[in-house]
């Protein structure tokens, strides 16, 4: 018999899944994002912002960049250092997201027109790029610093 061999852990450092572009694949995106969080604190500034900038790029990606019969693509990419998230939604629509300038805030009471000023708050910075194929790429970099 001979003896077991230690194996050394495989780092997973990239997640990409692609989703309906509905509410309910905006909501999956989230919650798998919650669970391949790569062992940042539940509950900790770090983990709520990774998990918001995720769920309003997703809802964006859902609500405003759907084309009928085409899916987004969530991906999630673990820094080399582990300091830092990406996250990157890819959807076909050609129109690229702006958020709103500020002197015109959101008005209160009034549904959406808060998603990017939410992901401009809480992310080290965000962009649009172009994707291969139609449409664009929203990304996002998320710290994982503890608070």
């Amino acid at each position: 018999m001979t003896a077991p061999h230690a194996q050394a852990p495989v780092t997973v450092r990239t997640f990409t899944q692609r989703f309906s572009a509905t509410r309910r694949g905006a909501r999956l995106a989230r919650m798998l994002a919650e669970a391949v969080a790569w062992g940042i604190p539940r509950g900790s500034a770090a983990f709520d912002a990774l998990t918001l900038v995720v769920a309003e790029l997703a809802s964006n990606s859902a609500l405003h960049g759907r084309i009928p019969g085409r899916d987004f693509e969530l991906r999630l990419l673990l820094a080399p250092d582990g300091s830092a998230v990406r996250v990157e939604v890819s959807d076909t629509h050609p129109r690229r997201p702006t958020a709103p300038p500020a002197e015109h805030p959101p008005v209160p009471g009034e549904d959406g027109g808060r998603g990017l000023v939410i992901v401009d708050a809480l992310a080290l910075r965000w962009g649009v790029r172009d994707r291969v194929g139609p449409g664009k790429t929203v990304w996002a970099d998320c710290t994982v610093r503890p608070d």
